[in-house]
């Protein structure tokens, strides 16, 4: 993006917009295993949000790879245009933030029993809500450096 030539630039642009969709894609499935009925089928029901945050949790370790990794999205805009280290580090900040949720709220979810599906739904919340401000701020983040706008739902 910043230094690198156009054809690296596009790629780490599609990379870019292909991981943004496939975290909102894992947040769609955690919203939706929230929302679906509980009582009467709590262990079904804890099972298939588990599934979802373990899908989520991977797909934020990616993110968090892709942005913060030794070539990482960050290097490349405090390289380009370190005026923004501020909300880079913010970024970096949520990072930590959002992996102890998530991490938590799957241990919560592992035993799949005595859980209370309201408790569960509130951090799942929590997290979804963290998650969508943290992507607002990153795509901010990236248009404010490179006048680019990474989208997100390909």
């Amino acid at each position: 993006m910043g230094t690198s030539s156009s054809a690296s630039d596009q790629a780490r642009r599609e990379t870019l917009r292909r991981q943004r969709a496939e975290l909102r894609e894992s947040m769609s499935a955690l919203e939706l295993a929230l929302a679906a009925p509980a009582p009467g089928g709590q262990v079904r029901w804890a099972e298939r949000v588990h599934v979802a945050l373990v899908e989520l949790s991977a797909d934020f370790r990616e993110h968090i790879d892709l942005t913060e990794g030794h070539e990482g999205l960050y290097v490349d805009i405090l390289a380009t245009a370190p005026r923004l280290s501020g909300a880079v580090a913010r970024l970096t900040h949520e990072h930590v933030e959002i992996g102890d949720l998530i991490e938590g709220l799957l241990a919560r979810t592992a035993t799949r029993e005595g859980e209370d599906a309201d408790t569960v739904r509130g951090l799942g919340t929590t997290i979804l809500g963290a998650l969508v401000s943290h992507r607002q701020r990153g795509s901010d983040l990236v248009y404010e450096a490179y006048e680019f706008d990474v989208g997100g739902e390909t």
